[in-house]
């Protein structure tokens, strides 16, 4: 059997994609290894409708919604490779099965590098987060830190001020700033602490403190992680796709990549902003994409 399309991922881009396509009557293969990124966090947020659910709950009424489709099917496996053929793709799984397809949506998502420091893991998804827009809410008015070696942290400071006016900023060791940058945050009573950070420690999830190598602390609430992103799955060498610098798949509007057939939904394509209401709405667009391409195939071969 060969299907209309086949989806790489099963977080909210590639369901919602599997949603539309299933309405649209096409024959759809939904694979997923069933890892969510965001299944260490409690609650999701800023989906309308579904604010506060627990990752798995909306895992599991969206399979429930997708899978009544009779056209959709799911398989909870990994896709280690995607070979181009003549009349679409063939990919195949960790578990060995083989399947074919006509069009291909990649919605894989990300996965987090953390810098090493000792506590991380215990912290990170309770009081530690990445994204004030899905986190900043329940965090607001604490003492908070950010701890990032990425050049965008000045932004994430200047924006977590909308939640807290108590920020100190940590650099890690490394030199992320310049001297305008410093002074900007300097005359806002922002601290920067350049040493780089040892551990975090608290009780239950929550964090207390900040440790630094030098034998320093500082007491901290809450605050905010800047890890490395890199894509889940990478396929671009088989299949010759565009990727931008920070390892996005580059598409158009519509979620199309530079290559015929092959599609890009959520953090696959775009990175950040990493939310759930973002990843779903780029699926929706990147499945339609797929039904009005194939509906012109199927117009023209008539």
């Amino acid at each position: 059997m060969t299907y209309d399309c086949a989806i790489v991922g099963g977080g909210p881009a590639g369901l919602n994609a599997a949603l539309v396509l299933g309405r649209a009557r096409r024959r759809v293969a939904l694979l997923d290894n069933s890892r969510p990124r965001n299944g260490v966090t409690h609650a999701s947020h800023g989906f309308l409708t579904r604010d506060g659910i627990q990752p798995a709950e909306f895992r599991r009424i969206a399979y429930k919604e997708v899978l009544s489709y009779p056209s959709v099917r799911h398989w909870q496996a990994e896709v280690i490779d995607i070979q181009r053929t003549e009349h679409g793709f063939v990919l195949r799984t960790s578990s060995g099965e083989y399947m074919q397809a006509r069009k291909l949506i990649l919605a894989a998502g990300l996965k987090e590098v953390f810098p090493q420091i000792d506590g991380l893991r215990d912290f990170y998804g309770k009081s530690l987060f990445n994204c004030p827009f899905c986190d900043g809410w329940e965090l607001r008015d604490r003492p908070l830190v950010v701890v990032s070696d990425n050049p965008g942290a000045f932004h994430a400071v200047k924006l977590l001020l909308n939640w807290s006016r108590d920020v100190v900023m940590c650099t890690n060791g490394r030199d992320i700033l310049t001297a305008e940058q410093r002074q900007q945050l300097a005359f806002r009573g922002i601290r920067i602490v350049d040493t780089p950070v040892a551990a975090f420690t608290g009780r239950n999830g929550l964090l207390e403190r900040v440790h630094f190598t030098d034998g320093t602390h500082i007491e901290r609430r809450g605050g905010f992680i800047g890890p490395t992103m890199l894509p889940n799955a990478r396929f671009n060498e088989a299949l010759g796709y565009q990727t931008a610098k920070n390892g996005g798949i580059v598409t158009d509007a519509m979620g199309r990549s530079t290559v015929a057939g092959v599609y890009a939904a959520g953090d696959s394509a775009y990175v950040m902003p990493s939310q759930l209401i973002y990843a779903a709405a780029s699926g929706s667009k990147a499945a339609m994409a797929v039904v009005a391409d194939l509906t012109e195939e199927d117009w023209q071969s008539f």
